[in-house]
């Protein structure tokens, strides 16, 4: 079967030139972009009049599993670690139904921001919970995921942040990353599904499991992923406990390359960002997390300068709240200019961000860009409402306007949102079994 999507008023391909179609088409056979530009006989046709044609967003950082717990009185005002000491006794009471319907109203919402590819960092497993939980929500819906193996294995007797009942063995984690790399991952292009390694961050795990990590995914030939140099409180924990800042203990223990990706990274010092700049090292940047704990604006357009690899993160929804990457996108462009000065972030970087910025930082050469050869994951969006009436630069106003929700969501040349309705999954049903497990954690 092909797919000719017909008429956009604006193609946006990312491609190298970064080219921008009016009227544009695109013909996705298999799964994959066979054309872009001129109209030719399809099987089905999808009209784009009155659109903005975009390829799929990317997220780079998400703890889906926090989908149950937004906006939950005694963390609403706190900073990043009295946060976690709030709501760590609440996910210890999580079982594998929580984390399978949050994961599923977390990439819903993904979804309906017009977002393909969504990475996870899934970091503790009480009462029976698997990544598989997750995995299986991923499959549902028909997204393309990038789940990652985390872990906690330093609780707070040891000095560490977390509560004992959330950590585990080093010898277990690392035994169960080697399954679910052999049972899961798909290295291939195309691939819906490859698994990550993300021990959760150096303030919850040892300098060994850290190492050992590292060794692991690059024997196994998965990434790596972890928290870093988040807020003052991180920086701080640091220094004190490893004599060194955050990038410097990242580097000691093999975590630079363009293996690696770290998120928030909002307090890299020049020293560091030039570090990741020569070793490929990305960046999951998540600005509207950021605010919401006060950890501060991260370095994105020096960053940017640099050479880092840059996408953008929702991060998890208990310190959002909101799922939404087209607003991350919005929210990352107002803080570089209030940082910056006004010329100093557009709207089409802050999309590129978004799309080939994330796919980058993913390891993704085959998604990011509409070309032909890649692989047809691509939004819709329809201009013609009440948020963009008016607006003379539809793709800025993607950006600048809203808020937005996409039309059209395909991924793998399948729709995934048709019409602004999630294709894959009984909503309502979903939603319903959400509130009540919600309830039953309250």
């Amino acid at each position: 079967m092909s797919l000719l999507v017909k008429n956009a008023d604006v193609l946006v391909t990312m491609d190298g030139e970064r080219r921008e179609l009016e009227g544009g088409c695109l013909l996705v056979e298999g799964g994959v972009i066979a054309s872009v530009g001129p109209a030719l006989p399809a099987d089905e046709v999808l009209d784009a009049s009155g659109c903005v044609v975009t390829p799929g967003l990317v997220n780079t950082h998400h703890h889906l599993y926090q989908s149950l717990t937004r906006a939950v009185p005694g963390g609403q005002d706190a900073l990043l670690f009295g946060w976690l000491q709030r709501l760590y006794p609440i996910w210890a009471r999580m079982g594998p139904a929580h984390m399978k319907v949050s994961a599923q109203i977390g990439l819903a919402e993904l979804a309906l921001s017009g977002c393909s590819l969504s990475s996870d960092h899934l970091y503790l497993y009480p009462n029976g919970v698997r990544l598989e939980d997750t995995i299986e929500a991923a499959q549902s819906l028909g997204m393309r995921f990038h789940p990652t193996r985390g872990s906690m294995s330093i609780g707070e007797s040891d000095g560490g942040l977390p509560p004992d009942s959330l950590v585990e063995r080093e010898a277990d984690i690392l035994e169960d990353s080697i399954r679910l790399i052999d049972q899961w991952h798909d290295a291939s292009d195309g691939a819906m599904l490859r698994i990550g390694l993300a021990p959760c961050s150096p303030f919850s795990v040892s300098r060994e499991l850290m190492r050992d990590s590292a060794l692991l995914a690059r024997d196994k030939g998965v990434m790596l992923h972890t928290h870093l140099a988040e807020n003052d409180e991180d920086i701080a924990y640091s220094l004190e406990r490893f004599g060194c800042r955050p990038g410097e203990y990242a580097r000691d223990l093999g975590w630079v390359g363009d293996d690696v990706w770290h998120a928030h990274c909002v307090k890299l010092d020049v020293n560091e960002t030039n570090l990741f700049a020569a070793t490929g090292t990305g960046v999951a940047h998540c600005p509207c997390s950021n605010c919401r704990l006060g950890s501060g604006i991260a370095p994105v357009r020096a960053m940017r300068d640099a050479g880092v690899k840059v996408g953008l993160g929702v991060d998890g929804s208990a310190s959002n709240d909101a799922g939404d990457m087209i607003s991350e996108a919005r929210q990352a462009m107002l803080l570089q200019r209030v940082q910056n000065g006004a010329d100093a972030f557009s709207a089409r970087e802050a999309l590129e961000l978004a799309t080939l910025g994330g796919a980058q930082v993913l390891g993704r050469s085959d998604c990011g860009s509409l070309e032909v050869g890649k692989r047809a994951d691509f939004a819709v969006w329809d201009m013609q409402g009440l948020a963009n009436a008016g607006a003379w630069d539809p793709v800025a106003a993607l950006v600048l306007c809203g808020p937005q929700r996409a039309r059209d969501l395909y991924v793998e040349g399948r729709p995934v949102v048709r019409e602004g309705q999630i294709t894959g999954l009984d909503m309502p049903v979903i939603l319903e079994q959400a509130c009540k497990l919600a309830a039953g954690l309250a």
